[in-house]
């Protein structure tokens, strides 16, 4: 019989992706290219710190943003500060990290420009510092009395929900260091779980993978949930003698699956580089 300790598992979640893009304006006023930082309307509550986005302008004219870049379009990831200002990078460290001369110079537009903001965020990392999670599936029963013979076969069993919880160390930035994992070296941190929940806009979704057990020399015998899901509950504990935890309660918004092997591969080039698709997705091996 095999016993299993709780330090096979892991977490790893993606950023949702805006369902429709943040139409806004960009004035020259706007930008600053001193301090590399813009402003747009409404970015607020729609953006956080680490978000992929792409900028692109309504009419196809060129973009006038990023100094050097002419094109109708581009993609950058972006550090929205406690004012709204926005500050974009080439990397997701760099844009965590929010420091001025890393961030990407800017020019001035010669004009005001209507842009669409769209995020596009299409990577899973790792989530640091996690203690410890739980995730618990349940049926609910429906009333088919109203439905006709053919939904009643679909629902009679019916409604599976999930819900979990994880608790992690408190940390926002990259000042520890991080594990190297399949999913790069750049982390999520449980800071943007707590920006997640209050985040107007988009809501409070993301996907996640939750791996029960992860066997990194034959990944064969994984076993993880894979879900869909949205941030209920975000508790900060602050203790004198203790380092400062979170505790992320959600709940799946769609279909969850226990899932065993391998997750998902994606089909290289000689050099190793992924194979995208037109919206800039990365292919999928039919089989790994």
């Amino acid at each position: 019989m095999g016993v299993y300790f709780g330090q096979s598992g892991e977490i790893a979640l993606k950023r949702d992706t805006l369902r429709s893009p943040l139409q806004t304006s960009l004035d020259p006023s706007d930008v600053n290219t001193s301090t590399r930082r813009f402003s747009v309307d409404h970015s607020s509550g729609s953006l956080i710190t680490g978000d992929e986005i792409e900028i692109s302008t309504a009419d196809g004219s060129t973009l006038e943003l990023v100094s050097g870049h002419n094109y109708p379009d581009g993609k950058w990831f972006a550090n929205i500060d406690p004012v709204g200002g926005i500050r974009l990078y080439s990397t997701f460290a760099a844009a965590i990290e929010g420091l001025q001369t890393n961030a990407l110079a800017l020019a001035t537009p010669s004009a005001t420009k209507d842009v669409l903001i769209q995020t596009r965020n299409e990577l899973f990392r790792h989530v640091a510092n996690v203690k410890d999670f739980e995730m618990t599936t349940s049926r609910e029963q429906v009333d088919l009395t109203p439905l006709g013979d053919e939904f009643k076969s679909q629902y009679e069993a019916g409604l599976i929900s999930g819900q979990g919880s994880m608790n992690c160390i408190w940390e926002h930035s990259y000042t520890t260091g991080n594990n190297a994992n399949e999913y790069g070296n750049d982390s999520e941190f449980p800071f943007y779980l707590a920006q997640l929940i209050i985040r107007t806009q988009q809501g409070a979704d993301f996907s996640g993978i939750f791996y029960i057990y992860k066997d990194g020399a034959n990944p064969k015998n994984n076993v993880y949930y894979e879900a869909d899901c949205c941030i209920t509950n975000v508790a900060i504990t602050v203790a004198a003698s203790d380092v400062i935890e979170a505790r992320i309660e959600f709940v799946t918004n769609g279909i969850i699956a226990l899932k065993t092997g391998d997750t998902p591969g994606f089909l290289l080039q000689e050099n190793a580089d992924k194979l995208l698709q037109e919206n800039e997705s990365r292919i999928l091996l039919e089989q790994v």
